[in-house]
């Protein structure tokens, strides 16, 4: 017996491993995990944590600035081109997400990290800088713009590395405290942005380097530190770790010492590509009804409620913090949630909230919105445009030089027959919403990780973040014109069948939803 197990590793409970002499050679890389190396792979876990909260911190930390930043830096600038620089951040991580995760599945992942941060932290720079030309500024902006999405493309590189640093019971969690970090970067971004406005438009100029240290750049110079922080940490805490579906550590030192980036466990059978490209559409679902649910709030409430555009702005703002907040509660409880009812059943709820959420949008009663009868000398009738319902609503700018009419505009024909929206309903919608979203985003994300199992998870992250990315480009685009054209009861009846199009496609590929290990017989099936 002795000579039977003879080299072989003993477990953390004294008990010698079940291996018999052929075997050991092959399963000698699968030991219990140490202490210290649990230690080093979650402080690398948390690292990637601050990676993607800076990621998102550095979307939201500038977009309430960049309208009138831009009027400043280019007169020429108008509101179509604001439009594409919002979106131009959602396109440069489409494209890049797939590369950076690709560039991980083959080497060390601390590469494609520090790379795509030093882009975001050089684009941060550069959009400090875009008041220094003499022409053509807008162009600077929306290049800028563009690199710090693209440098935002490493959260499948983030996303890749949890899951392969993470067993199976850990991995809803892990996945659920990187949404929660990526949500706090969006709520906390307007809220650095709101404290550099002290510093004031003009601020301070160093001539010496032709720097304005105003509110319009103090905010992306501040992402930009960030950004060197993380740098640092990335190399001096994060580690490649890596353990299998039940926890086990797994040992390839690769060329430079340390473990290797790629799988090398057994990875036998293949993925399961229905499920796979299922996934990639339930979240492309998620994340474009969140898009249509940001993009329209500002327009609907001032059709509705006739609020002004400085009382929807406000208003909304609130809305927008309480239901972040909201997300941030859910993405913590639903980690204990999801280990009790598994988490098929979880996304399954997850969207049939949002969908009574869109549904109870539908407007039903007789009252209709009041109507904006007035006319200005022009002859003109002041209206929500189209480039104003395709972007943001924080990116709106409030006009205080005139009288705006209020209510639902005239040129609007759904506005004379279609029933409004009562304020009870909207918020119902909110609340519901900000539940379902986050129950969504952290469910298919786990799945999607699951599914792949030990295969090098790269490039199949990168192709979901480019899907969600594809999704907060596409939304905006087709709620605007929906909206604006056949009003609010056909917009939100075909994201009703939207959603109910994905509970369908949910129910159809349910058993296929499960864990790499599972399908084949390695592991046995935990409400997955």
């Amino acid at each position: 017996m002795a000579a039977a197990v003879s080299g072989a590793e003993v477990t953390a409970e004294g008990q010698e491993p079940l291996l018999s002499p052929g075997e050991e050679e092959e399963e000698s890389r699968d030991v219990v995990e140490s202490e210290e190396h649990c230690k080093s792979r979650w402080r690398s876990i948390w690292v990637m944590y601050l990676t993607m909260f800076l990621s998102s911190v550095g979307f939201s930390i500038v977009i309430m600035s960049v309208w009138p930043y831009l009027q400043k830096i280019d007169p020429t600038a108008d509101g179509s081109f604001l439009g594409w620089i919002i979106a131009s951040y959602s396109i440069g991580q489409m494209v890049s997400s797939p590369l950076f995760g690709l560039w991980s599945n083959y080497r060390p992942r601390r590469e494609p990290l520090v790379v795509s941060t030093a882009i975001s932290v050089a684009a941060n720079c550069l959009y400090a800088y875009v008041h220094i030309p003499h022409s053509h500024n807008k162009y600077y902006m929306l290049t800028a713009r563009a690199l710090v999405g693209f440098g935002a493309g490493n959260v499948a590189v983030v996303r890749s590395y949890i899951s392969g640093a993470t067993s199976l019971k850990e991995r809803t969690s892990a996945m659920a405290n990187t949404s929660a970090c990526q949500a706090v970067g969006f709520i906390l971004g307007p809220v650095f942005q709101t404290c550099f406005t002290l510093i004031g438009e003009e601020g301070i100029t160093w001539k010496f380097i032709d720097l304005q240290l105003n509110m319009y750049t103090a905010p992306v110079l501040f992402g930009a530190l960030l950004g060197v922080v993380n740098i640092i940490l990335i190399f001096a805490i994060f580690r490649e770790h890596r353990v299998d579906d039940m926890g086990r550590q797994c040992k390839s030192v690769n060329s430079e010492g340390e473990e290797s980036g790629v799988q090398d466990q057994d990875t036998e059978g293949d993925v399961d590509h229905v499920a796979v490209v299922a996934i990639n559409f339930l979240f492309f679902v998620v994340l474009f009804v969140f898009a249509v649910f940001e993009t329209i709030a500002t327009p609907l409430t001032m059709d509705m409620y006739s609020w002004t555009r400085k009382e929807a702005v406000f208003y909304n703002g609130i809305i927008l913090i309480v239901v972040g907040i909201e997300s941030v509660i859910v993405f913590m409880v639903v980690k204990i949630l999801a280990k009790k009812a598994g988490e098929r059943a979880m996304l399954h709820g997850g969207l049939l909230i949002v969908l009574v959420g869109f549904f109870i949008l539908l407007p039903w009663g007789k009252k209709l919105p009041n109507i904006q009868w007035q006319e200005i000398k022009n002859n003109s009738i002041p209206r929500t445009t189209y480039t104003e319902m395709v972007m943001p609503f924080w990116s709106w700018q409030i006009a205080a030089n005139h009288t705006e009419p209020v209510g639902c505009p005239i040129m609007q024909s759904w506005c004379l027959n279609t029933p409004m929206i009562y304020l009870a309903q909207y918020l119902s919608s909110d609340i519901l919403i900000g539940l379902g979203y986050p129950v969504c985003h952290v469910m298919s994300y786990a799945l999607y990780s699951k599914i792949l199992g030990p295969k090098p998870q790269g490039t199949y992250m990168g192709w979901l973040t480019a899907s969600g990315s594809g999704a907060r480009i596409l939304g905006p685009v087709f709620v605007s014109q929906v909206y604006t054209h056949l009003g609010p009861r056909w917009a939100f009846s075909l994201i009703c069948g939207v959603v109910v199009a994905s509970l369908l496609l949910l129910e159809i590929v349910y058993k296929r939803l499960i864990a790499f290990s599972v399908r084949y017989g390695r592991m046995q099936e935990e409400n997955c």
